[in-house]
């Protein structure tokens, strides 16, 4: 059982993620941000890997990976830095990064590391199906890793159950076909989508994600998901008022 299966366990409503981004706004404010968000009781983390080339990311969170990227962050430094948090943290936290990361790293060595540092859980929005299929769906059994998969308003039925099938921590409702960033209000088109993915009665966990910012879109998602992860308005408030004022963002959500 990974460790997002053993929270779902203890809580499967109004489960609130947050999105940061490793090295951002400085270098060693990775474990800094970990540490605020474990003491603000956010359920789970997603850990941003910065990448030079984020497919799904919007400006806000393309801009805070340039920022990292050009303080020095990269994979070596990032895993050092989870595992110096690894035995105080009891928070879940989330791998996101990129297909291409994984590979110019190595496969197995950046598996191990992952595991290493206490994480079982991967984001790879750029991993195609059958690639998981013919290959990483092994690596990833070997080293007790289970992958996230998106979907999409665009996805098939049949992709959707088979992403279903696949599932062992949730799948990621994206809430419209675009990148990440705060859109404002849920559109009444992104409701009826929303509904359309609860009425399907899948076997997996739900947590929507892209275009969650405050406590209103927030308590919106939740009404037809088990949760939802808030990335580029954390980020804009972590730029503007900096990690010791993590708790005054997280409270009002969840209040």
């Amino acid at each position: 059982m990974n460790s997002l299966q053993k929270l779902f366990q203890q809580k499967d409503k109004n489960l609130l993620s947050i999105y940061f981004t490793c090295g951002y706004p400085n270098l060693d404010d990775t474990t800094k941000v970990i540490s605020a968000l474990e003491k603000s009781n956010v359920d789970f983390i997603e850990v941003g890997l910065p990448y030079s080339d984020p497919l799904a990311d919007g400006p806000t969170i393309q801009e805070s990976s340039h920022r990292a990227l050009q303080n020095g962050i990269n994979l070596d430094v990032i895993f050092e830095q989870l595992m110096t948090v690894k035995n105080i943290n009891k928070t879940p936290l989330v791998l996101m990064g990129y297909l291409n990361q994984m590979l110019k790293y190595g496969e197995d060595k950046f598996c191990k590391k992952v595991i290493e540092c206490g994480i079982d859980t991967l984001i790879i929005p750029d991993l195609p199906m059958i690639e998981y299929e013919n290959h990483y769906q092994k690596l990833f059994d070997k080293y007790g890793l289970t992958n996230v998969f998106l979907i999409t308003p665009n996805t098939s039925i049949e992709r959707i159950h088979r992403i279903d099938s696949y599932t062992k921590a949730f799948i990621y409702v994206v809430a419209s076909s675009s990148i990440t960033g705060a859109k404002g209000e849920i559109s009444n088109q992104q409701i009826a989508y929303f509904e359309r993915i609860k009425a399907m009665n899948l076997q997996s966990k739900l947590i929507i994600g892209f275009g969650i910012s405050d406590k209103s879109t927030f308590t919106t998602a939740c009404k037809y998901s088990n949760g939802a992860i808030i990335g580029s308005a954390f980020i804009k408030d972590l730029s503007k008022n900096g990690v010791g004022n993590i708790d005054s963002f997280i409270k009002p959500i969840i209040a």
